[in-house]
């Protein structure tokens, strides 16, 4: 959007919805600096005392490290509502994280996990970032995969084809 364009309720609302897309690209491809860019520097993210209490850019290293230890992974938000008011905003979002894991034996586990995110926002600096984070587990489980069918064609970085296809430089 041209700097002299008005932002009207449906870009401030799209833009949210995208940031919250972006930071599931971003911790599935673990770009660190991707997922930088959905809070602002002082923004905060508590998902709780047993997994992360701390800053939103800290949160973003915590979770990519902690996913290179996994056979892979794949997060999806949906049903994101959001209440805006002015440069300021609020959204519940909820997403779904498929983390798989090798055991120590060569057992392949897979744990889901469904949650969601009370994200307060603020339209700060030209974009729209996160404040404060708070994230809400609703439940979970862990299962032995017994076999697959098909091997996966994505890679957790940079050189996912993905990357290529959304540059529309190339």
């Amino acid at each position: 959007m041209a700097a002299d364009q008005q932002r009207t309720r449906a870009d401030d609302i799209q833009a949210i919805t995208k940031a919250l897309y972006l930071y599931c690209r971003a911790v599935d491809r673990l770009d660190h600096e991707l997922g930088y860019t959905l809070w602002h520097e002082d923004g905060e993210a508590d998902y709780g005392a047993a997994i992360y209490q701390g800053t939103g850019r800290g949160f973003v290293d915590f979770v990519i490290e902690s996913h290179l230890a996994l056979a892979g992974h794949s997060h999806q938000v949906t049903n994101v509502i959001i209440e805006l008011d002015g440069d300021r905003a609020a959204s519940e979002a909820y997403v779904t994280a498929a983390l798989r894991m090798v055991e120590e034996d060569g057992t392949l586990k897979q744990m889901t996990v469904r949650g969601r995110y009370l994200d307060r926002w603020s339209f700060r600096n030209g974009r729209w970032a996160i404040d404060k984070r708070r994230y809400l587990l609703d439940f979970d489980e862990i299962r032995t995969i017994e076999g697959t069918v098909f091997p996966p064609e994505s890679t957790r970085d940079g050189s996912d084809p993905s990357y290529t296809v959304l540059d529309l430089r190339n």
